[in-house]
């Protein structure tokens, strides 16, 4: 019970319920923290060094040894030293350990020095402001979001601080020096046992209060990691446009939420899949699939559409359905006709390894569609709903009819020649009263020219 306890506090517990992956971008979180750490304690000695350079000194000039300079020395040069490996290697726990314990020591030591460059008694080092600089150095740990190296710096202080008060309390002659009178404490160097309690208890209380705060938020760090590593996992599922519109939406997702639009609607499929794939093994088989993706989807994408699902050797997009665009009907067909120009190029490059022909058709119709969430509480789905969605993938067979390999609605030119599509005769011929299987009426229909 007490061991589980310990290792939720100090983080480890968390760290074993979540995946190696997330752990992996959590520690490479922690390593950013260290170098953080590390500039920030090379520009504290550098400041401190700074202001004792500039500062007049006030020592007797018959002071036997100066030892400040040397212990800044040391210590800018333990920093740089620990930067340059923060930079080259990931830290193992034990040498942030020691370099925590390090720290108080190099700072200590400073204080310390201080009653023998002064020549002063050793109760004169107790009275040094540059301990406050050990609470600089127990905060500067929890940019770690670690509560053990925050508790460890602590734990480090107050032994120190413990040990240089008892030295002036021990030191021969000290016992004059130990007085109530908080008066006589001030204006001289004699030691006040409470008022160095007060400076021990008040670094427990940042060392716990600050370890409390980064246990909160090392919390939300896990979260915040395990829900990022989440969302750019699942964007591979999503084209790049939907993942941000659901990682941007300002409610969750529910079943219902819907929008209107006027869009396009595009399918493309590779006619002959099934006798083709007999033909094959599966690993031939997912390859072909592999390819044929890595070929058509860029082309949708380059022109603003964004695949809704892969359906086998189906694939289903549609423009200007995230994003309201009224050049939805010109983005389909040009993307239309670049996807046969790349089925082109790819039964080029599949004669030349003694391959067989894929042939490629699309189909495309536009339309008021409804845009929106399907499915129950624990399964949602955004999908296209509507009359456009319905002609499209009813006209692909229409393609073999016709003999070409792409084909569209009127209603599709109508909208792309509204918007800025130039050229639509030399490209598009009209088959005007087609009856398409599936649809009820007959319908005015384009088809891509063979070059």
């Amino acid at each position: 019970m007490f061991r589980a306890l310990l290792c939720r506090f100090i983080g480890d517990d968390d760290d074993r319920k979540i995946p190696k992956r997330i752990q992996d971008a959590i520690v490479e979180q922690q390593n950013v923290s260290e170098q953080l750490v590390g500039w920030i304690q090379l520009a504290v000695v550098v400041i401190f060094g700074t202001l004792y350079a500039v500062s007049p000194k006030t020592f007797h000039t018959d002071a036997p040894f100066e030892p400040v300079p040397y212990v800044l020395s040391l210590y800018f040069g333990f920093t740089l030293i620990r930067l340059y490996f923060s930079y080259r290697m990931r830290l193992p726990g034990w040498v942030i350990s020691l370099s925590i314990v390090a720290d108080i020591l190099l700072l200590f030591g400073t204080i310390f020095s201080f009653h023998i460059q002064y020549m002063q008694p050793p109760s004169f080092y107790l009275k040094a402001p540059t301990v406050l600089y050990i609470f600089i150095f127990i905060a500067l740990r929890a940019l770690r979001f670690e509560a053990r190296y925050i508790l460890l710096s602590g734990l480090a202080a107050v032994l120190g601080w413990a040990v240089m008060v008892g030295y002036v309390v021990v030191h021969d002659d000290m016992n004059n020096m130990v007085t109530r009178d908080y008066v006589h404490y001030l204006t001289s160097n004699s030691v006040l046992i409470g008022a160095e309690f007060d400076k021990i208890v008040s670094m427990v209380l940042v060392a716990v209060i600050l370890a409390l705060a980064t246990l909160r938020a090392r919390a939300l760090l896990v979260r915040a990691v395990t829900q990022g590593q989440a969302a750019q996992s699942l964007s591979r599922f999503f084209s790049e446009d939907l993942a941000d519109h659901i990682k941007s939406a300002e409610n969750d997702a529910h079943v219902g939420d819907v929008v209107a639009r006027e869009a396009s609607i595009l399918n493309v499929d590779i006619r002959g899949f099934t006798p083709l794939t007999k033909r094959l093994k599966p690993s031939e088989q997912i390859a072909l699939i592999t390819e044929y993706h890595a070929r058509i989807v860029p082309v949708i994408s380059k022109f603003g559409g964004h695949v809704d699902k892969f359906l086998g050797d189906g694939i289903m997009a549609y423009f200007g359905v995230l994003k309201e665009s009224a050049q939805h009907g010109a983005q389909a067909l040009h993307a239309m006709e670049d996807i046969i120009k790349a089925s082109d190029q790819w039964n080029a490059d599949r004669a030349r390894l003694g391959q067989d022909p894929v042939v490629i058709h699309a189909s495309c119709a536009s339309g008021p569609i409804v845009f929106g969430v399907i499915g129950e509480s624990h399964r949602l789905e955004y999908t296209v709903i509507g009359d456009a969605a319905n002609v499209s993938a009813k006209m692909e067979k229409q393609t073999k009819i016709e003999g070409v390999r792409a084909i569209a609605t009127a209603q599709t030119l109508k909208c792309a020649l509204d918007h800025g599509y130039e050229q639509a005769e030399e490209r598009w011929e009209l088959r005007p009263n087609r009856q398409v299987g599936g649809v009820e009426k007959p319908m005015d229909v384009v088809v891509l020219k063979e070059s």
